[in-house]
């Protein structure tokens, strides 16, 4: 059970938003919550903005950055979130981008350059923002989406004609939706923080399956090669069933993230 501090926090938290979040970052003036691996770090952008730098601009480095504990999601393995990313102090044109990924095996980072720190984390679905061409397996494109499966960069979906271009130093904003009831994954994409009708990416998985548990770790991996880019996000929303989000957090709820997350994770730990 919560003791009275948890329950009055829990009960602030859920005043502030209109359903239910496991995760809320505003920025990462804190991470506490997240397990930052390798290269990844808290770091202050050009904006002098607080942001996770995932990998930082330099040759052959990967990083990680995923859920402490794992995350219970519904039973049908139903989630959807969205984040705010900015790839930026590109060298040698940029590599090689950025994967939201939701994985069971552990909290660490896969493979680096072209494996994107997510190369050979089986039980896993990655979507990946690619922004370095390496061939076949990228639709031949340094600026694509795809859908990853089982810590295999070779997308068993794609789109390489988008509307934005990654490494444009810009802010730009995802969505991603899986919906365990009709077993669609669904990715958005856009350069305002309005959420796109329709989807960029679909897929049918049943993710359950993929997954082999219904507990998972839930984040970002990066890495950089012969080419780089800083890989920050910006800010971060994750929620543990098919809820999509349309809206920008309440003040409060950005503000308790960190320790809203703790609450929550704390009261899952008693519960079991």
């Amino acid at each position: 059970m919560f003791n009275k501090t948890a329950l009055a926090l829990a009960l602030l938290l859920g005043s502030a938003t209109a359903s239910a979040t496991t995760i809320s970052y505003g920025d990462f003036s804190s991470t506490a919550g997240l397990q930052l691996n390798n290269s990844a770090a808290s770091a202050t952008d050009d904006n002098g903005r607080s942001v996770l730098r995932v990998t930082p601009s330099a040759y052959n480095k990967a990083g990680s950055a995923f859920s402490t504990d794992a995350i219970t999601l519904a039973a049908d393995a139903s989630f959807s979130t969205k984040f705010s990313f900015n790839f930026n102090h590109q060298l040698a044109g940029g590599a090689d981008g950025l994967v939201f990924v939701v994985q069971t095996v552990s909290n660490t980072a896969g493979g680096g350059g072209g494996g994107i720190g997510y190369a050979g984390l089986s039980n896993s679905v990655g979507i990946e923002f690619d922004n370095y061409n390496n061939g076949a397996g990228d639709g031949y494109s340094a600026n694509h989406v795809g859908i990853d499966i089982n810590g295999n960069v070779n997308s068993v979906a794609l789109n390489t004609s988008l509307s934005v271009i990654l490494d444009s130093s810009t802010d730009l904003f995802a969505w991603i939706d899986y919906n365990g009831v009709t077993d669609l994954l669904e990715v958005r994409l856009s350069s305002t923080d309005a959420r796109p009708d329709d989807a960029l990416l679909s897929y049918v998985v049943d993710l359950a399956s993929v997954l082999g548990s219904t507990d998972a770790y839930v984040g970002f991996t990066s890495g950089t090669g012969g080419a780089a880019a800083n890989h920050d996000v910006i800010s971060w929303e994750f929620r543990d069933a098919y809820d999509p989000v349309t809206d920008v957090p309440e003040p409060l709820s950005i503000a308790l993230s960190g320790l809203g997350l703790t609450v929550l994770a704390a009261s899952r730990r008693r519960r079991r």
